[in-house]
């Protein structure tokens, strides 16, 4: 008599997302409780913690490994924060240098040295000392390049450790550069890095 009589749930209209909204529909209060004592839910067996401390710490470290590739400053090491360092990796992603060709040319020579024939490990032997005077070359060009450029941007701002950090992110292989390339070889760098 006093009951509720039962309908057919009516599903809920599409309701828009208005902007600046969460985009979800609010929990319920049994959702919510659900969601709350599940996140409470302490592990009972030591196994079952250090799973679900491996799980967290491998969600953690996803995130900040998301962060550093996209360039994100709050997830970059202190050595990759700052406009200077920006401009840096910008001044040093945006040149060809002949240091990145390194690594495969190393490959060659050490393929050539172990060849067996004389006359491969002599041209193995001249090739890798062709490279080290060329990457020594490229290295000096792009210190005092970078320090021009540093003079004219960041003139108030001390350029301790800033050669080495250039330098150390040419060697790199540009596929291997962390934070990721934001320029494209060749492209103007922009005037301000505030």
């Amino acid at each position: 008599m006093f009951r509720r009589t039962k309908t057919e749930a009516v599903a809920p209209d599409e309701v828009p997302v208005k902007p600046g909204g969460k985009g979800r529909p609010t929990p319920t209060r049994k959702e919510a409780e659900a969601a709350a004592r599940a996140r409470a839910k302490t592990p009972r067996t030591r196994k079952e913690r250090l799973a679900a401390q491996r799980l967290a710490k491998s969600e953690s470290s996803a995130k900040v490994r998301a962060g550093m590739k996209s360039g994100d400053e709050r997830y970059l090491l202190p050595r990759d924060k700052g406009p200077v360092r920006r401009f840096i990796r910008d001044f040093v992603d945006s040149r060809l240098s002949f240091i990145e060709l390194l690594i495969p040319l190393l490959v060659v020579t050490m393929v050539l040295g172990y060849s067996g024939v004389e006359t491969l490990q002599d041209l193995g032997n001249t090739i890798l000392l062709g490279t080290v005077l060329l990457v020594v070359m490229d290295m000096v060009a792009l210190r005092f390049r970078l320090r021009r450029q540093l003079a004219q941007r960041f003139p108030d701002e001390p350029t301790k450790g800033t050669t080495y950090y250039a330098i150390t992110r040419a060697l790199q292989m540009k596929f291997m550069r962390l934070p990721k390339a934001k320029v494209k070889l060749g492209q103007d760098l922009p005037e301000h890095y505030r």
